[in-house]
Parts: C-alpha cells; structure tokens; sequence
C-alpha cells in the first residue's frame, strides 16, 4: 500500500469553508505555531502559566503595571475596581486614594495682603498630606476660591485648615465668604451670574461643575462669559429658556463643597491625632496613623506608568495619583497641579512629561483635550513663557480612546483615526499630526507597541502601523470575534503582547457571558498566522523587570505566563491545560474516489529540549497523552463519521483507525497535566476503495 504525509498548514482559518480549508486548521485552543526552515508553522501546545502572587484580589483587576526603584527593587502596580496596590518580593500593600467630600456652611477667613486663607469644616481632620477640590467658586476678601488646593494644618485643629490662594486677599475677612449665585428671566436663555471680584472678562470660560437648576433651567458645563455687567456681575447664556423668574438662587444651596483628596504619610512626631478625632494615630509610637474619614476610591479601569521609581496612576475620568516607594508614604497622593478629571495618562519618553487625554482646563472633561505637564516636573502644568507645559485638542473624532507611548512618538487614538504626537521643544513643545483616518481604535487598551511595530484592534478590524502608515492585516479568524464580541463592554477589551513567541493577542468579552471578558484572538507577527481560543486576562504586561508576560484573570488572582507547561485556575497551580485543534477536510486522491486508510504514523516532539519526555526518564512508560480524532465524510455539508479518539504516547509508533471515505478532518487534544508536544510530519498508509 502506498504512503503519503501531512504536514499542517500553519494558522487558523475560520473564514473559509471546511472543504477549502484542506490540511489548515478550523479551530484552536491554547495552541501557538512555532516558525520552521521552510517557513511553515508547527502547531504546538501553547506556553502554561503559573500564579505570580497567591491571595486573589479584592475586586476585578484592569491594569498591571512592572517598574523598579533607583535601589533596583522591582515593583507590580496593581490596579483593581476597588483599590490600588502593589506587590513586591511576594507581599502586597494597598495604596489606595481616599476622598472625602463635604457640603458646609462657608466659613472662610483671609487678610489683606496675605495669601493665607483659613477654612472652617468642624470634624474635617485636616492635615498637611491632604489637597482640596473646591468645587464651588467662593468669594471672598476680594479673591475667588475654586480648583485644588493643598491643604496646611500647623495647629492641627480638626475643625480648620488653611490653603495658599493663587493671588493676596484686598480685604480681611472672617469667616465670611459665598457662593456663586444665578439669576434668572422667564423667557430668556440669558443667566446672570454673581460671585463678588471674579476678574472675568468677555469671552472668558466660566465652569460650573456642580448641577444647579434654576428658573427651569440646569447649568452644567463651561459658558463663554457674554456680558460684564459689573466688577460682581456677568452674564452667560444656557442653552434653553428659563421658565420662571428667580433671583440670585446659590449653588449648591448656598454651601461649599469640598473634596478632599485623603494622603496619609508616614507618622511624624508630634502628630497626635487621625481623622474623626484625637488619639488616634498612636502618638509618639512611629507608626502611621490611619484615616478614619474618607473613602477609598472606585474605579472600572485605571492607567499606569512610571516617573522614574515614582508610580503614576489615574483612575478612569479622575486625577493623577503619584506613590514614590521611598516616601513612606502609606497611600497615592494626587499631583494638586494636574487636571482634575482625566480618562488617562502616558509618561512620554526621553523628555519625560506626563501626558492626560480626556483632560480638562477648567474642571469639566474635554473628551478630545491632551494636556502635559513640563519637562521633568509633574507638578507644573500651566503654560508658561519659560515652560514646556501645554495642551492640544484633537478637531476630529468624538473621543480620545487610548495614548501609548512608541518609538519616538506617542500615539493617540480617538474612535475615528490615529495622530502622531512628536516632540519638536519650544515653543510649540509637541507637533501634532494625522497620520490614520477610518483607523479609529475600538476600546481603550485596544493598542500596544512590541519591536517597534504597533498593533491595534479597529471598530471592524485589526491594523498595524507601518512605514506607509497605518495599514490592516488580514484576519481570516474575523467571524469568530467580531460576530460573537460583546459591543456593550467594548473598553474591557485588552491587549496583550508576548515578545517571547512574537505574539499579540486581543482578550475580549463575548455575547451572553455578563459583560466579562472570556476569549482571546492571537496573531504570530513572524508566520503572520492567527489562532483563537478560550482565556480570560482582564489586564496584562510584555516581558518586563519581572520576567515573563504577566496577566490577571476574572478569578482576581495574578498568574505569570510561559513558566510551566501546565495551567493555573483560581490560584491553583498545576491544573490541566485544555489544548485542541481540528483542522478542515483534507482531501485523499482528490476525493475522485473513496480512500481506506488503515495506518497513520504520529510525528510529534514530546518535552521540552534537554529535558526528559513529558515528566518521565526514558525506562518509564510515558503518561503523557495526545488525542488524535479523525472525521470522516464522502461530502462536506454530510455529518461525519467519528473514528477515535486514539491516544498517543511518545512509544507509539502507529495507530490503526480503518476508515474509508472521500474527506478527512483531523482533531488533536491533551488534557494531562505536565506535558509538552508538537506536531510535525504526519504520515498515512492509504488505498483505494472504490467510487461509492
């Protein structure tokens, strides 16, 4: 009986028809081909994964951050929907913001000349490691008060704390103080404004960041200054008409509202008390005291980065947040300079600026607005004659989704095209440029860069950025993500990248699984071959000064990639791996006649080089199996006959299904625990049957 081979065409194909897809693969499963001399693929087992820390997290986790401090100790930032944190040499401390917010009565205190301001807020606590957000405009002594502020308590009163305005009071005050009051006429859209000494002029942007109704009509957003009327006065135009006639209604009812921003630093001699009252804290034992009041932010996604050996970090559409592990201190202080609400951020490299995206001037977010702070200084962001702080706004798209820093130039992404963001210095600091259009990334962590090439995921498909520009790469697996992705959690996508094999993959959530991630889609950037599979990471990091790719799963627990050969579940090492594929129907002779085949010859590597077989020494029967299943068909649309599964070893030498017919799929698994295998050149013993 005559012989033949099969060697598998590398990468999966879900695009084609079974019958067309001959000796190609149909369907994966935590598989990976692996580059050959002739420039095929070899399927093989996909790399396990291990747990990297063993206690699960408190919530989901959406980003994984690795750097090192300037005493060479490596760090992973965690970032989770209830906390942030990090892990180092096998423990984790929680660093997680608090805030505060307070609506009082204003009692606030200035003197002329002096840029001193007290604030009263009874059982506040306030200390030096705070900032406020003064989120209603108060006037007083002649100054406005709004924006943030930090906060200075040196007779740690609990009931008081003082701020440094940005201008001296002309007059003294105590306790004094209002808030900004609107006026309105029933039938106009004009709104007088009155907040004593504002200093607007016409065509300044005036923000209102607290919702106030008045006379039938919600302020709410940045309005251009229309009118002055006086010193005290000026008017603005809501976007409907007022229904009633009501004079000078406050904001806010009248109170202040203050948020503060919690920081606890290290403990200090002669810091008696903790928030919600003296004695708390632990005086004179050098422990830090911990706060009483305040509430540890949430978040459904964060970015970070690093400054150095400082961690960056910025919940979604709120501060930057600043750690420094030499600090001491216990929690992420916010940078009081930085805008307020912000959707992310980037450190830009060499320069070193922090970039924000979905930033703000004013204290309302601008979805299209980029901000940066000055070279080498987080602390300075106002655009100065002598700085290098600025701000761009994108003119197209509704939206910036995602920035990544790249080879020379950081990336930004909105929901329609791609911009290059170079930095050329003064006096423009960046230049901003085009370069994609119709190329809008599809959720925001979507994009990464690996060996200087970057790769995204668009509304319908995937690109890279090449020399020529941004450029799509053919998907033949496209109906398995884009017909079955869950278009309601589209930022929940991410991507992850492993320059170990040259891979990028796209972990996604799926229709019907409760708006978590649940699949992956994979592309070989060498072979230019995908596979798909079933996985969940909801966030991920490359190779970096932890080693290996490091990933989170919906289980809350953090696991290292390509460390074992094995699977790792809910903190559990060691667990099955469940790897398969089937292929498409190959056809024997052609299909012009029926074909018996009585013996097929595995070809396969087991283990891993230099080591023994799949666990065993070479006197052991190996344990390690491999399920070979054959199907069999006279015609593609036809139900086919199963003939199998046959288990492999690496002893067997051949195996003998008997079966006959005109089309074959082949469908390899494993489901052991601590083996390894690779396909190569199969080989079947084959004749004729007959036409029918």
């Amino acid at each position: 009986m005559p012989h033949a081979a099969l060697q598998l065409i590398p990468g999966v194909d879900v695009n084609r028809t079974p019958a067309l897809n001959q000796a190609a693969i149909s369907s994966s499963n935590l598989v990976r081909f692996v580059p050959d001399r002739q420039g095929f693929g070899l399927v093989q087992k996909l790399g396990g994964w291990s747990t990297y820390f063993p206690n699960q997290i408190d919530s989901k986790i959406r980003a994984l951050w690795a750097w090192e401090d300037t005493n060479a100790n490596s760090y992973l930032a965690v970032g989770a929907e209830a906390s942030l944190s990090y892990i180092q040499n096998g423990g984790q401390k929680v660093i997680t913001p608090r805030t505060l917010t307070d609506n009082v009565a204003v009692s606030v205190s200035t003197i002329a000349g002096s840029t001193d301001v007290k604030i009263i807020d009874t059982g506040s606590s306030i200390t030096k490691y705070d900032s406020v957000y003064i989120e209603t405009p108060i006037a007083v002594g002649g100054i406005v008060l709004f924006g943030v502020y930090p906060c200075i308590n040196p007779l740690n009163d609990p009931d008081e704390f003082h701020i440094t305005a940005a201008s001296p009071a002309t007059s003294t005050v105590t306790n004094g103080g209002s808030v900004v009051q609107f006026s309105t006429l029933s039938g106009s859209s004009s709104v007088t404004v009155t907040l004593a000494n504002n200093g607007y002029l016409v065509g300044d942007t005036f923000p209102v960041v607290i919702s106030t109704t008045v006379g039938g009509i919600t302020i709410y957003g940045n309005y251009i200054v229309e009118e002055i009327i006086d010193p005290d006065n000026f008017v603005i135009y809501a976007n409907n008409l007022a229904s009633t006639t009501v004079s000078n209604q406050p904001m806010n009812g009248g109170n202040a509202r203050y948020m503060y921003y919690i920081g606890v630093g290290p403990f200090e001699a002669g810091q008696g008390y903790g928030r919600g009252g003296y004695g708390r804290g632990g005086y004179g034992t050098g422990v830090p005291f911990v706060p009483a009041n305040g509430t540890t932010i949430t978040t459904t996604d964060w970015t970070l980065d690093n400054w150095g050996q400082i961690l960056i970090s910025c919940p979604l559409n709120g501060p930057i947040y600043q750690w420094d592990p030499t600090s001491g201190n216990t929690t992420a202080s916010v940078i009081n300079e930085a805008p307020i609400v912000n959707a992310g951020i980037v450190v830009a490299m060499p320069q070193r600026q922090i970039i924000a995206w979905g930033s703000t001037e004013t204290g309302i977010q601008d979805p299209l607005l980029i901000r940066w702070c000055d070279v080498d200084n987080f602390n300075s962001w106002t655009t100065t004659a002598t700085n290098q702080a600025g701000s761009f706004r994108i003119p197209k798209g509704s939206k910036i989704v995602q920035a990544i820093q790249a080879a020379q130039q950081t990336l930004v992404w909105t929901d329609l095209g791609l911009w290059s963001m170079q930095y050329v210095g003064l006096p423009y600091v960046y230049q901003f440029n085009e370069i994609g259009t119709g190329c809008g990334l599809i959720g925001r962590k979507a994009a990464a860069a690996m060996s200087g090439i970057v790769y995204w995921m668009g509304q319908s498909q995937f690109y890279i950025l090449a020399g020529s520009g941004p450029q799509p790469i053919a998907c033949p697996v496209w109906d398995v993500i884009f017909q079955d992705l869950d278009t309601d959690n589209l930022d929940k996508i991410r991507i992850a990248t492993n320059s170990r094999f040259g891979e990028v993959a796209w972990y996604y959530p799926t229709k019907g699984n409760g708006g978590e991630i649940s699949a992956y889609v994979k592309y070989n950037i060498v072979l230019q071959q995908w596979d798909y599979g079933t996985l969940d990471r909801t966030a991920w990091i490359n190779e970096s000064v932890l080693g290996p790719p490091i990933g989170a799963g919906a289980d809350r627990y953090i696991y290292q990639h390509e460390t074992s050969p094995n699977a790792a579940y809910n903190g559990v090492n060691n667990q099955p791996m469940l790897s398969n594929f089937q292929t498409g129907y190959f056809v024997i002779a052609e299909a012009d006649l029926k074909m018996f085949v009585d013996q097929v010859w595995p070809d396969m590597k087991w283990g891993y080089f230099g080591g023994t077989a799949n666990g065993t020494t070479q006197y052991q029967t190996p344990t390690a199996q491999v399920q070979l299943t054959f199907y069999v068909a006279d015609y593609a649309g036809q139900t086919p006959i199963q003939y199998g599964p046959y288990y492999l070893t690496q002893n067997t030498t051949f195996i003998t299904p008997r079966f006959r017919g005109r089309l074959v799929s082949i469908a390899v698994s494993s489901s052991d625990v601590g083996s390894f295998w690779r396909i190569g050149n199969m080989r079947y013993r084959v004749q004729p049957d007959g036409k029918y």
